[in-house]
Protein backbone atom coordinates (compact mmCIF):
# COMPACT_ATOMS: atom_id res chain seq x y z
CA UNK A 1 0.00 0.00 0.00
CA UNK A 2 1.42 3.25 -1.06
CA UNK A 3 1.77 5.73 1.71
CA UNK A 4 0.59 9.12 1.01
CA UNK A 5 3.36 11.65 1.27
CA UNK A 6 2.62 13.96 4.06
CA UNK A 7 3.76 17.41 3.27
CA UNK A 8 4.65 19.46 6.22
CA UNK A 9 3.64 22.97 5.90
CA UNK A 10 6.44 25.04 7.20
CA UNK A 11 5.14 28.19 8.67
CA UNK A 12 7.70 30.84 8.77
CA UNK A 13 7.72 32.55 12.10
CA UNK A 14 6.87 36.13 11.52
CA UNK A 15 9.47 38.20 13.19
CA UNK A 16 8.17 41.57 14.02
CA UNK A 17 11.01 43.96 14.19
CA UNK A 18 11.20 45.71 17.49
CA UNK A 19 10.39 49.29 17.26
CA UNK A 20 13.33 51.35 18.10
CA UNK A 21 12.37 53.29 21.14
CA UNK A 22 13.86 56.67 21.08
CA UNK A 23 15.09 57.67 24.47
CA UNK A 24 13.70 61.03 25.25
CA UNK A 25 16.32 63.08 26.90
CA UNK A 26 14.73 65.77 28.91
CA UNK A 27 17.01 68.57 29.67
CA UNK A 28 17.16 69.39 33.33
CA UNK A 29 15.46 72.61 34.03
CA UNK A 30 17.78 74.95 35.78
CA UNK A 31 15.83 76.67 38.45
CA UNK A 32 16.30 80.40 38.46
CA UNK A 33 18.09 81.90 41.40
CA UNK A 34 15.46 82.50 43.95
CA UNK A 35 15.52 84.80 46.88
CA UNK A 36 16.24 82.98 50.09
CA UNK A 37 14.42 83.53 53.36
CA UNK A 38 16.43 84.90 56.25
CA UNK A 39 14.58 83.65 59.30
CA UNK A 40 12.20 86.25 60.65
CA UNK A 41 13.70 88.93 58.46
CA UNK A 42 13.02 89.78 54.83
CA UNK A 43 13.71 87.52 51.86
CA UNK A 44 17.07 88.33 50.31
CA UNK A 45 18.61 88.02 46.86
CA UNK A 46 22.30 88.44 46.20
CA UNK A 47 22.94 91.04 43.48
CA UNK A 48 26.72 91.08 43.74
CA UNK A 49 28.52 90.11 40.51
CA UNK A 50 31.96 89.69 42.07
CA UNK A 51 31.32 86.77 44.38
CA UNK A 52 30.63 88.56 47.63
CA UNK A 53 28.16 86.99 50.04
CA UNK A 54 24.69 88.49 50.47
CA UNK A 55 24.50 91.38 52.90
CA UNK A 56 22.41 90.57 55.97
CA UNK A 57 19.49 92.87 56.63
CA UNK A 58 20.72 93.07 60.22
CA UNK A 59 23.63 95.20 58.98
CA UNK A 60 21.30 97.84 57.55
CA UNK A 61 18.94 97.56 60.51
CA UNK A 62 21.70 98.19 63.05
CA UNK A 63 22.75 101.34 61.21
CA UNK A 64 19.17 102.59 60.86
CA UNK A 65 18.38 102.02 64.51
CA UNK A 66 21.55 103.86 65.56
CA UNK A 67 19.90 107.06 64.29
CA UNK A 68 23.07 108.30 62.63
CA UNK A 69 21.77 108.27 59.04
CA UNK A 70 22.50 111.23 56.82
CA UNK A 71 19.90 113.02 54.73
CA UNK A 72 17.03 110.97 53.38
CA UNK A 73 16.07 111.69 49.77
CA UNK A 74 12.42 111.16 48.86
CA UNK A 75 11.43 110.37 45.27
CA UNK A 76 7.80 110.88 44.24
CA UNK A 77 6.04 111.08 40.89
CA UNK A 78 4.89 114.32 39.30
CA UNK A 79 1.48 114.43 37.55
CA UNK A 80 3.21 114.22 34.16
CA UNK A 81 5.11 111.09 35.21
CA UNK A 82 8.47 112.74 35.78
CA UNK A 83 10.29 111.94 39.03
CA UNK A 84 10.61 114.50 41.78
CA UNK A 85 13.35 114.20 44.44
CA UNK A 86 13.67 116.21 47.64
CA UNK A 87 15.56 115.88 50.91
CA UNK A 88 13.36 115.17 53.94
CA UNK A 89 13.93 115.01 57.67
CA UNK A 90 13.18 111.35 58.30
CA UNK A 91 13.29 109.00 61.28
CA UNK A 92 13.56 105.21 61.36
CA UNK A 93 11.21 104.00 64.12
CA UNK A 94 10.07 100.42 64.73
CA UNK A 95 10.92 99.20 61.24
CA UNK A 96 9.34 102.12 59.40
CA UNK A 97 10.43 105.48 58.01
CA UNK A 98 8.60 108.61 59.14
CA UNK A 99 8.96 111.99 57.45
CA UNK A 100 7.10 115.28 57.14
CA UNK A 101 5.90 117.44 54.28
CA UNK A 102 3.63 120.39 53.77
CA UNK A 103 0.42 119.46 51.98
CA UNK A 104 1.14 122.33 49.56
CA UNK A 105 4.70 121.24 48.75
CA UNK A 106 5.29 119.42 45.48
CA UNK A 107 6.14 116.17 47.26
CA UNK A 108 3.03 116.47 49.43
CA UNK A 109 0.80 117.01 46.40
CA UNK A 110 2.48 114.13 44.59
CA UNK A 111 1.88 111.77 47.51
CA UNK A 112 -1.78 112.77 47.69
CA UNK A 113 -2.18 111.63 44.07
CA UNK A 114 0.23 108.66 44.14
CA UNK A 115 1.53 107.35 47.48
CA UNK A 116 4.20 105.11 45.92
CA UNK A 117 7.63 106.48 46.72
CA UNK A 118 11.30 105.69 47.22
CA UNK A 119 13.61 106.85 50.01
CA UNK A 120 17.39 106.78 49.70
CA UNK A 121 19.93 107.28 52.46
CA UNK A 122 23.68 106.92 52.93
CA UNK A 123 24.59 104.92 56.02
CA UNK A 124 28.05 104.19 57.37
CA UNK A 125 29.51 101.79 54.82
CA UNK A 126 26.18 101.16 53.12
CA UNK A 127 23.98 102.94 50.56
CA UNK A 128 20.33 102.04 51.10
CA UNK A 129 17.27 102.48 48.88
CA UNK A 130 13.82 101.72 50.30
CA UNK A 131 10.66 101.33 48.24
CA UNK A 132 7.19 101.58 49.72
CA UNK A 133 3.96 103.50 49.94
CA UNK A 134 3.51 106.62 52.07
CA UNK A 135 0.55 106.82 54.42
CA UNK A 136 -0.37 110.03 56.22
CA UNK A 137 -0.54 109.71 60.01
CA UNK A 138 -3.33 111.58 61.77
CA UNK A 139 -3.85 109.75 65.08
CA UNK A 140 -2.73 111.83 68.04
CA UNK A 141 -0.76 109.17 69.99
CA UNK A 142 1.53 108.52 67.00
CA UNK A 143 1.87 112.23 66.27
CA UNK A 144 2.88 112.90 69.89
CA UNK A 145 5.33 110.00 69.91
CA UNK A 146 7.02 111.14 66.70
CA UNK A 147 7.06 114.78 67.81
CA UNK A 148 9.03 113.65 70.86
CA UNK A 149 11.42 111.68 68.66
CA UNK A 150 11.99 114.70 66.42
CA UNK A 151 12.56 116.91 69.47
CA UNK A 152 15.15 114.44 70.76
CA UNK A 153 16.95 114.81 67.41
CA UNK A 154 17.04 118.60 67.74
CA UNK A 155 13.91 119.70 65.86
CA UNK A 156 11.42 121.10 68.43
CA UNK A 157 8.27 119.67 66.88
CA UNK A 158 4.88 119.63 68.56
CA UNK A 159 1.40 118.54 67.54
CA UNK A 160 -1.16 120.91 66.05
CA UNK A 161 -4.43 119.29 65.07
CA UNK A 162 -3.58 116.34 62.79
CA UNK A 163 -0.06 117.49 61.88
CA UNK A 164 3.22 118.74 63.33
CA UNK A 165 4.42 122.28 63.85
CA UNK A 166 7.59 123.95 65.08
CA UNK A 167 9.25 127.35 65.31
CA UNK A 168 11.30 126.53 62.24
CA UNK A 169 11.91 123.85 59.63
CA UNK A 170 13.87 123.42 56.40
CA UNK A 171 14.01 126.58 54.23
CA UNK A 172 12.01 124.86 51.51
CA UNK A 173 9.47 123.19 53.84
CA UNK A 174 6.85 125.91 53.49
CA UNK A 175 4.76 127.24 56.38
CA UNK A 176 3.46 124.95 59.15
CA UNK A 177 1.71 122.72 59.89
CA UNK A 178 3.52 119.76 58.30
CA UNK A 179 1.86 116.42 57.67
CA UNK A 180 3.47 113.29 59.06
CA UNK A 181 3.88 110.27 56.77
CA UNK A 182 5.03 106.72 57.35
CA UNK A 183 6.55 104.31 54.84
CA UNK A 184 6.73 100.62 55.59
CA UNK A 185 9.41 99.06 53.34
CA UNK A 186 8.23 96.63 50.67
CA UNK A 187 11.61 96.29 48.93
CA UNK A 188 15.06 97.57 49.83
CA UNK A 189 18.41 97.57 48.05
CA UNK A 190 21.76 97.80 49.79
CA UNK A 191 25.20 98.36 48.26
CA UNK A 192 28.20 98.20 50.57
CA UNK A 193 30.66 101.08 50.39
CA UNK A 194 33.02 99.44 52.90
CA UNK A 195 34.04 95.88 53.74
CA UNK A 196 32.49 93.39 53.75
CA UNK A 197 31.46 94.23 50.20
CA UNK A 198 28.27 93.17 48.51
CA UNK A 199 24.95 94.16 46.99
CA UNK A 200 21.64 92.70 48.08
CA UNK A 201 17.91 93.10 47.53
CA UNK A 202 15.56 92.51 50.44
CA UNK A 203 11.88 91.75 49.92
CA UNK A 204 9.56 92.32 52.88
CA UNK A 205 6.40 90.34 53.48
CA UNK A 206 3.26 92.46 53.29
CA UNK A 207 1.66 92.97 56.65
CA UNK A 208 -1.91 93.81 57.35
CA UNK A 209 -3.29 96.08 59.99
CA UNK A 210 -2.43 99.59 61.05
CA UNK A 211 0.70 100.96 59.46
CA UNK A 212 1.51 103.24 62.36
Amino acid sequence: MRKKATSRKTTAKKITPKKATATKITAKKVAPKRATPTGKGPTQKNLDIYGSAPLPWSRALKLLEAGTAGSYWLATTNPDGRPHVAAVGALWVDGKIYFTSSAKARKGRNLAANPNCVLSVTLKGLDLVVEGSAVRITDRPTLLRLAQRYAAQGWPASVRGEALTAEYSAPSAGPPPWNLYVVRPTTAFGVATAEPWGATRWQFEPRGGDQT
